[in-house]
Order: C-alpha cells, then sequence, then structure tokens
C-alpha cells in the first residue's frame, strides 16, 4: 500500500490494529473453549472415577435385514373359512322351520320374522351373485361374504343362485347347497326365497344377526 500523506497513515494503522484485536478475539475465544471443554472432561472424570478404553470384542456388526410384511389380517381370515368349511352333506331338515316356499328360521324365532322377511320389510343392503361359479368356489365365496356382511353390520343380504335353466337336465345346481351352507352359518337367522322382482327362484334373501 502506498502512503501519500499523513492521513494515509493513520488510516493504515487503524486498520491493522483493528486487524491485530479481531485476531487477538479469536485467539482469546479459541482459548476460552478449550479451557471449557478441558474443565469438563475434567469434571466427568472426577465425577465417573478412573476409566479405561474397552478392549475390542471382536465382534462382527451384521447388517440387519427387512423382513417383509405378513398379510396377517388375511391369513386369519382364510384360516377362519377353513375352520368354518361348510359341508355338502349336512341334514338340512334337522335344522330347518320349512314351508313350501323354502323358508327357514332358527329355532326361538317367530314365524313373522320369515313373513317380514318375505314381505320385503328388510332393505337389501348387498348382494352376492354365485353364477359361473364351481361348487367349491361357490361355498368359499359365499362363506366369506356372509362373515363379511355380518362384520360390516349388515342385516338383509340377497344370494343370488341362478334357477338352473343352463345346467343339465335345466335343474338348479347350487339352489339345494346354498341352502345348506346358509342353514351352517351362524350369522344366519332366517331366509327366504326371493319375491319375483327379487330373482324369484333364482335368488334368496337372507337375515343376519346384529353385528
Amino acid at each position: 500500500m502506498k502512503v501519500n500523506a499523513l492521513a494515509d497513515l493513520k488510516a493504515l494503522k487503524r486498520a491493522m490494529a483493528d486487524r491485530a484485536a479481531a485476531l487477538a478475539a479469536q485467539h482469546e475465544a479459541a482459548r476460552a473453549a478449550h479451557v471449557r471443554r478441558d474443565r469438563e472432561r475434567r469434571l466427568f472424570e472426577l465425577a465417573v472415577g478412573p476409566v479405561r478404553p474397552i478392549a475390542d470384542p471382536g465382534r462382527v456388526a451384521h447388517h440387519r435385514v427387512g423382513v417383509d410384511p405378513l398379510p396377517r389380517q388375511r391369513q386369519l381370515d382364510e384360516a377362519s373359512v377353513m375352520r368354518e368349511a361348510l359341508s355338502d352333506d349336512f341334514d338340512v331338515e334337522t335344522l330347518l322351520h320349512t314351508d313350501d316356499q323354502l323358508s327357514f328360521r332358527r329355532p326361538g324365532l317367530g314365524p313373522d320374522v320369515v313373513r317380514k322377511l318375505r314381505e320385503g320389510r328388510w332393505s337389501i343392503q348387498r348382494q352376492i351373485d354365485l353364477h359361473g361359479l364351481r361348487i367349491d368356489e361357490a361355498r368359499e365365496a359365499l362363506g366369506r361374504f356372509v362373515r363379511e356382511a355380518h362384520q360390516h353390520g349388515l342385516r338383509c343380504v340377497r344370494v343370488v343362485h341362478g334357477k338352473g335353466l343352463g345346467s343339465p337336465g335345466r335343474m338348479p345346481v347350487l339352489k339345494g347347497r346354498v341352502q345348506r351352507w346358509l342353514v351352517q352359518k351362524n350369522e344366519v337367522l332366517a331366509f327366504v326365497q326371493a319375491r319375483p322382482a327379487d330373482g324369484g327362484a333364482g335368488a334368496m334373501v337372507v337375515l343376519l344377526r346384529p353385528a
């Protein structure tokens, strides 16, 4: 820096003094921090007493591998289906209160329940159509449908099994089986053949227990 006048010299001296003061402040701050850390270390040593480093145990750190989440609820549902497997050989007559219109009610229920169900006093809240399913598929689908409908608090559902017009001999394949399966479901209180507007001889209207 070229000094041309006395004023320039004074400015230079002030700048040098300011820089020296800043450096001194930095050094003092660093020293104070070092003293503070040293004091804290000594306080720790006084508190815990003599210490020594832990020898290397020679352990190998293994990286944990994440486990895929298991569909536990689905597995429980499937196990429940297996436990409540519905039989095709169940003797319906041992439990049915039947009439000429193929109705059913649990023992202890009055005939007015069947009458109201047949009259449509309960609104149909959900339905399942078993058309085109094999017997094993229909059995499993019906069991799952009734269980889930009951869990959701539904009271009245429709099961469409078909009239069997496309079956050999034009005889219904699923109709009798659906009756046997429904009787075995604890969730079912009663059922009747659907009214003509609701499927007639090709469907059943089912009343479920309160959830």
